[in-house]
């Protein structure tokens, strides 16, 4: 059985809003292992981008643990959580957040840099890297002078070379067409495989399913249901909606047990002082 990289506990995001409570993250407990993808998805407002940037250690939770190599960073202090962030956290986002005057190559080795790795071994792998991205060609290219998908990739690369414990990804394939979606999230697991990292994808696009290990849905802030069946998520990757994934299911109950079928997505709001 392999180990446990990421863990949270019964975990909760609460914001205040003039006498609002507003529960965005409301007790969440997931596990990702060393060298599984795992797909966070749900409708907008279910909470798992809020649930990814907890996990990326960019906020505190409001109750409940998280775990990543056996540290639980939201006890940690401001100093304490950026270092770690910055040595044991890989991230790609949706933007790519590539600096603009910085070729390739450059943008990789700068995670290098900020970790005190770009000797000469650090800069030899980054090149690999990008090569292994199918950039070999690309190194010296301002993110201007790349196309999305090309940008995407060395965005992945940037997240996975200073060999991070977990690698974060939300929404990377929101500006890709089908076939460079395909090809930077293909790429994107092969790696989490082959470096035994734990990966977490958010995204909409339920084809991108294909690629991970693990479903897990989220629904009003909670998890309403976690899917390690090959077939299921299969199946899943295959529908556009999960309506359609449910209904399929339900018409064959030995096979599987149905999908929760996600509803318009609320937020749970309690009044402060109400009586």
């Amino acid at each position: 059985m392999k180990k446990t990289i990421l863990e949270t506990r019964e975990v909760v995001k609460i914001y205040e809003s003039g006498n609002l409570v507003v529960k965005a993250v409301d007790g969440v407990s997931i596990s990702v292992a060393a060298g599984e993808f795992v797909g966070l998805v749900g409708p907008s407002g279910s909470g798992k981008t809020t649930m990814l940037a907890m996990l990326a250690g960019l906020l505190n939770p409001s109750e409940g643990q998280l775990i990543i190599d056996g540290q639980r960073i939201n006890q940690m202090n401001d100093v304490q959580r950026t270092r770690f962030r910055r040595e044991k956290i890989g991230f790609t986002f949706q933007a790519n957040n590539l600096v603009p005057y910085l070729t390739a190559l450059e943008n990789v080795e700068l995670m290098l840099r900020l970790n005190k790795k770009n000797g000469r071994q650090g800069r030899k792998k980054a090149r690999q890297l990008l090569a292994r991205l199918g950039l070999e060609d690309r190194l010296n290219n301002l993110p201007s002078q790349l196309s999305g998908g090309q940008q995407q990739r060395v965005a992945i690369a940037r997240a996975l070379i200073h060999e991070p414990s977990v690698v974060l990804a939300d929404e990377p394939t929101a500006s890709l067409d089908t076939e460079r979606a395909n090809q930077v999230v293909g790429i994107f697991a092969d790696l989490i495989h082959e470096q035994n990292k734990a990966g977490i994808m958010v995204t909409h696009d339920l084809r991108m399913c294909k690629f991970v290990d693990k479903v897990i849905q989220m629904v009003d802030g909670k998890v309403a249901r976690v899917i390690t069946d090959r077939a299921t998520i299969d199946q899943l990757a295959g529908s556009s909606q999960f309506d359609a994934v449910s209904e399929s299911l339900t018409q064959n109950p030995s096979q599987h047990q149905p999908l929760l079928i996600p509803h318009v997505p609320k937020w749970t709001a309690v009044a402060v002082g109400a009586d």
